[in-house]
């Protein structure tokens, strides 16, 4: 694969999003010092960071042009088939990009092992300079990662790298016909999740410890309740969260696989503030209101992660 310049993923630093939020740094400290936090954790992070993100651009700038791109531009950046993406940040900064990039292969940097576990970032800052020099030998290796899409009956589309929420946008419940493996019913529930195996490890598996810790106080055993599902697996879980069971809404169809033959059907009953949103961005969305359908399956495009 011949790349012709670099483009630099990356998120504003906690820091950076208390000064645009109180105007200035000193007014953001005087708020954290005020209410009891340490600033001084805010500040060491914001330099961690950028010392990482120093060393990142030098490794680069020694064969690539690049361009440095704030995550917020992601959605509506053009990306190219010569460009070589690096994503330095937290796990879904990754999420996030792998849904614009056009399936190229991403180079996830972990800016702070100290702070962050990095599932989806296998490398450290000062693993750069060999990276790049593999990358242009096209001497890498990636892991192919299944994503999820979510398609509306008019035709809109969402992908997702970790999961999907389907339902009320507040903390009312969520009304809709769900429809899988051959069965229909009518719920009312705190939303659905859709996860890939990527995202198994995240909101999917809190659902599964919540579960698990309800069996052991109801059971007084020990019970294996965990999250079997790989990153490549052509394969989606769904969970339905908080199902209440009434004359008028049932609570059959609870969790269940999804493949490409065994596609989710939801059907909205909801008047207003229905959505779907996926990765955690509540600001990537479609609307999800009274008489919107949408099917959730595999999507066609995979993530590509350089490792």
């Amino acid at each position: 694969m011949q790349f012709d310049k670099a483009i630099i993923i990356r998120d504003k630093t906690r820091l950076e999003q208390l000064i645009e939020r109180f105007n200035s740094k000193a007014q953001a400290k005087f708020y954290i010092e005020s209410s009891g936090g340490n600033f001084k954790q805010y500040e060491q992070e914001h330099h961690t960071f950028y010392n990482a993100l120093k060393q990142v651009q030098e490794a680069v700038a020694k064969s690539l042009k690049y361009k440095i791109l704030d995550r917020s531009f992601l959605p509506t950046y053009i990306f190219t088939e010569t460009d070589l993406i690096v994503v330095i940040g937290q796990d879904g900064l990754v999420a996030n990009t792998a849904k614009y990039v056009n399936q190229l292969p991403i180079v996830a940097v972990n800016p702070d092992p100290d702070q962050y576990d990095g599932v989806l970032l296998p490398y450290h800052a000062n693993d750069m300079n060999k990276v790049i020099s593999e990358m242009l030998n096209n001497k890498y290796q990636v892991k192919c990662i299944t994503m999820a899409e979510a398609i509306l009956h008019d035709g809109q589309r969402l992908l997702a790298f970790n999961d999907f929420y389907i339902g009320a946008a507040t903390h009312v419940s969520s009304r809709y016909l769900i429809t899988f493996n051959g069965k229909t019913e009518n719920q009312s529930s705190s939303g659905i999740i859709v996860s890939t195996g990527a995202g198994s490890t995240g909101w999917l598996s809190s659902i599964f410890n919540m579960t698990y810790n309800v069996h052991k106080h109801s059971h007084k055993e020990e019970k294996n309740l965990r999250v079997k599902l790989n990153w490549e697996d052509e394969k989606l879980m769904f969970v339905v969260r908080e199902p209440f069971l009434s004359h008028v809404t049932q609570a059959g169809i609870g969790i269940g696989t999804i493949t490409k033959n065994r596609a989710l059907k939801i059907e909205s009953k909801m008047p207003m503030n229905g959505v779907i949103f996926s990765d955690g961005i509540e600001s990537d969305f479609l609307n999800f209101n009274s008489g919107s359908i949408v099917e959730i399956g595999i999507a066609k495009e995979k993530a590509y992660l350089v490792v």
